[in-house]
């Protein structure tokens, strides 16, 4: 029962964690964006205590049931090792912990989040994150193609019920780094398990300290066993030595696929004292790892909390280039770069979420796979604030429509060789007609003659950095006005 009841809530789980990258509506954040948030790496970097609190408690009550119900990394890596299931019965075996390795990576990770300039490291193997570029970079075009499918068969009967999107690659390298991963966790689940949770993952191993202590553990009845091994066979953990009859409680992810196997009924879900005899790890070590990491954990936070189409047809209809700009954009509500840099964990759902194609993963190597504002497929609207919704580790703070008009995250320059009016007396004021706030207005090109002609003047002063200029000039390849990023947002 207990392992039929733990798989029901795991694929609840991955289900509406995966809808939340795919959906391009806006419909599933409404009702399932919670589950972002109690990912553990978010909110460790939003500094919501409660939630990560919540997350030790549950550990420390039922052990690493975080790693097997909501983590939707380690439920994909399930899925993948079912398959190998199915080739080979009783295909696993016990394995002793590779302990250094698992600490020198958390301690790794941890180091990237806190240092400034290095933490694509931490993205790297952060689990959201990881999961959260597969799902965005390859699950979402798929999820996109079959919806304009049924946009297109449902138009074609007379109905609206679907509507197409467009389906575009974000960036090559993010891509490519999406596909990476899933191959080797696919790989790796599939022969054996879960390695990357007990090896890699610095969260599992995290938990795997306060595993140590649950109060529900897996439990060796040694008058019942009959040291059949069938247990350990099944162990997609690799913990249980079936010949000592003991459990690496720090690696156990508490799937109760034991449980099911044993013909004998030797293994039962119990509290800690029942198997306290059990529990491989000498008391005074886990105490020394439980002081260790529950202090590395401290710092980290405290760390953190100190740092915290085209109109007008004058031109080919080519597609845009990037500008190079000094520093990319940062949508409204992320405060400033650095709190953005340092806060933000490249899941990219913010991303998958924006409705105007303006975010993107970086390709810059401090900011690589983290989203940045680029203006070539949209602007980004003033009444918009899906990202600052959907942001689960609070490098994109919640803001309102109204507030979201007063904040500037940039400012438009222009670039006078590639205007228009500038270089060819073309009367074009398309980047006017288009500023929400006015901040660039049209103004005669030779003072003393108001019937010459009109050129864009910009009052960097009120402009917010939406890109609406840039993205409606109609100069190609390169727009004749860009927006340049601040460091440091400005309410207006």
């Amino acid at each position: 029962m207990l392992h039929k009841i733990r798989i029901a809530l795991a694929i609840v789980f991955i289900t509406f964690t995966t809808l939340l990258f795919l959906d391009f509506t806006g419909t599933i954040h409404i009702y399932f964006g919670w589950m972002a948030k109690i990912q553990f790496v978010p909110a460790l970097l939003a500094l919501n205590i409660a939630v990560v609190l919540a997350l030790l408690v549950l550990t420390f009550v039922f052990g690493r049931i975080y790693c097997s119900v909501i983590c939707p990394l380690g439920i994909l890596q399930d899925i993948f090792a079912r398959f190998g299931r199915k080739a080979k019965k009783n295909r696993y075996s016990y394995s002793p912990a590779r302990k250094w390795l698992r600490i020198i990576v958390m301690v790794l990770f941890f180091a990237t989040i806190i240092a400034p300039g290095v933490g694509v490291i931490a993205h790297l193997i952060a689990p959201y994150s990881a999961f959260g570029r597969i799902a965005s970079n390859l699950f979402q075009p798929i999820y996109l193609y079959c919806n304009n499918l049924l946009a297109y068969i449902s138009e074609r009967a007379g109905t609206y019920t679907f509507y197409s999107t467009e389906v575009w690659l974000k960036s090559v390298s993010t891509f490519a780094i999406a596909a990476a991963t899933l191959i080797v966790v696919a790989v790796l689940a599939w022969r054996n398990g879960r390695t990357w949770c007990n090896t890699i993952c610095p969260v599992g191993t995290l938990l795997g300290f306060f595993s140590r202590y649950s109060l529900l553990k897996p439990v060796i009845d040694t008058t019942k066993c009959n040291s059949c091994g069938l247990c350990a066979r099944n162990c997609k953990a690799a913990c249980i030595n079936a010949k000592e009859h003991e459990i690496d409680y720090s690696r156990c992810v508490t799937c109760f696929d034991c449980i099911g196997k044993c013909r004998q009924n030797a293994i039962s879900y119990k509290f800690r004292s029942s198997a306290a005899a059990t529990d491989s790890a000498p008391a005074d070590k886990s105490r020394r790892n439980f002081i260790a990491v529950g202090s590395m954990l401290a710092v980290g936070a405290a760390v953190n909390a100190q740092e915290k189409k085209v109109d007008g047809g004058f031109a080919t209809i080519v597609d845009k280039q990037i500008p190079a700009r000094e520093l990319s954009p940062k949508p409204a509500g992320s405060l400033s770069i650095k709190n953005f840099t340092n806060s933000c964990t490249a899941c990219q759902l913010c991303v998958s979420a924006c409705p105007n194609q303006v975010l993107r993963p970086s390709t810059d190597l401090e900011h690589f796979m983290q989203p940045e504002m680029s203006f070539e497929r949209g602007y980004c609207r003033p009444e918009c604030v899906r990202c600052s919704e959907v942001c689960p580790a609070g490098a994109i703070r919640p803001i309102t429509t109204a507030q979201k008009s007063s904040i500037s995250v940039g400012y438009a320059v222009l670039l006078k060789e590639n205007c228009l009016a500038y270089a060819d007396d073309v009367r074009c004021g398309n980047c006017a007609r288009h500023c929400p706030v006015g901040a660039i207005y049209m103004v005669p090109k030779d003072p003393q003659n108001p019937d010459s002609t009109l050129i864009p003047s910009v009052n960097t002063e009120r402009c917010i950095g939406c890109g609406a200029c840039e993205n409606l000039c109609p100069v190609r390849p390169l727009s004749a006005i860009y927006v340049e990023g601040r460091q440091q947002h400005v309410d207006l």
